[in-house]
């Protein structure tokens, strides 16, 4: 084989990238850097969702917890003054306080004992003629039903409670 010699054409070998094909590449680059940037984006935005709905979850939880520890007696009577499981209970923050917390309190009839099958209604033999089913000799309510709300959101909890 004869050697080439450097006068002769193809004679050198191209050493790197012409300024073209950097510029192609870097081109392709940036184009398709555009959507993967998006899905960063994305991904950041729903950590930060995340992390208030977590704040959130706590939030009930901690004061359902606080309910919780009450003596009986105590949620008994404020469940009495509330009177439905619709009216806000004793236990409620006051109105303008930042992320606050609905408290709702109500007997509740387990085993169906009034033939109803409403679990927020018990029976009231009303032996003690007040018309108030929480009072007299004959009641027995073991059973609380508790409910916490951050107001202005879908954070709850729900729980039971007993004697």
């Amino acid at each position: 084989m004869k050697a080439l010699k450097a006068s002769q054409p193809g004679a050198q070998r191209q050493r790197g990238l012409s300024y073209v094909e950097v510029l192609v590449a870097m081109a392709l680059i940036a184009v398709s850097l555009i959507p993967a940037l998006d899905a960063l984006q994305t991904g950041i935005l729903g950590a930060g969702v995340h992390e208030s709905y977590a704040v959130e979850h706590y939030h009930v939880t901690a004061k359902t917890e606080e309910i919780l520890a009450q003596p009986f007696g105590s949620l008994l009577s404020a469940a009495a003054a509330a009177g439905n499981p619709n009216t806000l209970s004793s236990y409620t923050e006051a109105a303008g306080t930042p992320n606050r917390r609905l408290v709702y309190l109500s007997f509740y009839d387990a085993d169906n004992s009034d033939g109803d099958n409403d679990p927020f209604t018990i029976a009231d033999a009303n032996s003690d003629a007040d018309n108030n089913p929480y009072t007299g000799s004959d009641v027995d309510i073991s059973l609380l039903w508790v409910r916490v709300v951050i107001e202005a959101t879908a954070q709850s909890m729900e729980t039971l409670t007993s004697r």
